[in-house]
């Protein structure tokens, strides 16, 4: 897995690639408290480059959504397709996130 940042005005943009699994999520866990250590309240997790994701994967989102959200924060997605797409979907998480197609149109809402 691989992680960049990039702030875009009030958005912290947080491109996610490769798998996020029981092997990677406790590093994205890391880099996501590092990202809320640095008082960034408005993320995007763009995931256009993730070509996996697992139930570990999920919880580690799921965990960051709470924290962020605890703070008076606010994550969207972007950039969701093929599996990872349909793993939001039946896991349900598509209907409790807010989704975009792009980091691009996730950054200028």
């Amino acid at each position: 897995m691989d992680i960049a940042n990039e702030q875009r005005g009030d958005w912290l943009l947080m491109r996610v690639g490769g798998r996020l699994d029981a092997v990677t999520a406790p590093d994205f866990d890391k880099d996501f408290q590092a990202v809320l250590d640095a008082e960034n309240s408005h993320v995007v997790v763009d995931l256009a480059g993730l070509e996996y994701i697992s139930s570990a994967g999920l919880r580690s989102i799921l965990a960051a959504a709470k924290k962020i959200r605890t703070g008076g924060g606010k994550i969207v997605f972007s950039g969701l397709d093929g599996m990872v797409e349909e793993v939001f979907r039946v896991s349900g998480f598509a209907a409790m996130f807010t989704l975009y197609a792009t980091a691009d149109e996730a950054v200028a809402s």
